[in-house]
């Protein structure tokens, strides 16, 4: 007499089981370091968008007035009309210029000067990925000779191909 299969065995269960659990074991690390990326990528987006106007505003202003956050200062005289305080343009990366300085993922975008180099750090917020959290990434611009540079303390798996190790 022929028996009619009712259902899996217990056997065939478990195998199930086992391919999901190597699955969720092979995928889960995958999708971080994917999520990892994604919000490192935050960072470049930012930084990229600051390069045509800082280097517009380095044609126009000292390069230690461009690369700033520094507001507008107007021109003040005394009461013989005398320039006391002369005007100072906004630097800039000013609020007032509409420029993106943070982000969902990037706390801060801080400007400092070196000698002929703008310097663009961008931090990570303590709250995002493990792998992100409080690194950064620099854009540096060079006004010699008008090139960008970027390097990061990110880890190899993360960091943006763009930029180089430190």
């Amino acid at each position: 007499m022929k028996r009619v299969q009712q259902g899996f065995t217990l056997i065939e269960l478990m195998i199930v089981v086992a391919i999901i659990g190597i699955l969720a074991a092979v995928a889960l690390p995958a999708y971080q370091n994917y999520m990892s990326r994604s919000q490192a990528t935050e960072a470049v987006v930012l930084l990229g968008g600051l390069k045509v106007p800082l280097a517009e505003a380095v044609g126009n202003l000292p390069l230690s007035d461009a690369c700033s956050t520094a507001d507008a200062v107007a021109e003040v005289k005394d009461a013989a009309g005398v320039i006391t305080t002369p005007s100072k343009a906004a630097g800039a990366l000013n609020a007032s210029n509409g420029l993106v300085l943070a982000g969902k993922y990037v706390g801060t975008i801080a400007p400092t000067v070196n000698g002929n180099e703008c310097k663009l750090k961008a931090t990570f917020k303590a709250d995002t990925n493990s792998s992100i959290a409080n690194k950064y990434v620099e854009f540096t611009y060079t006004s010699s000779n008008g090139s960008w540079s970027c390097k990061t303390d990110l880890d190899a798996k993360v960091k943006p191909s763009s930029c180089d190790k430190v």
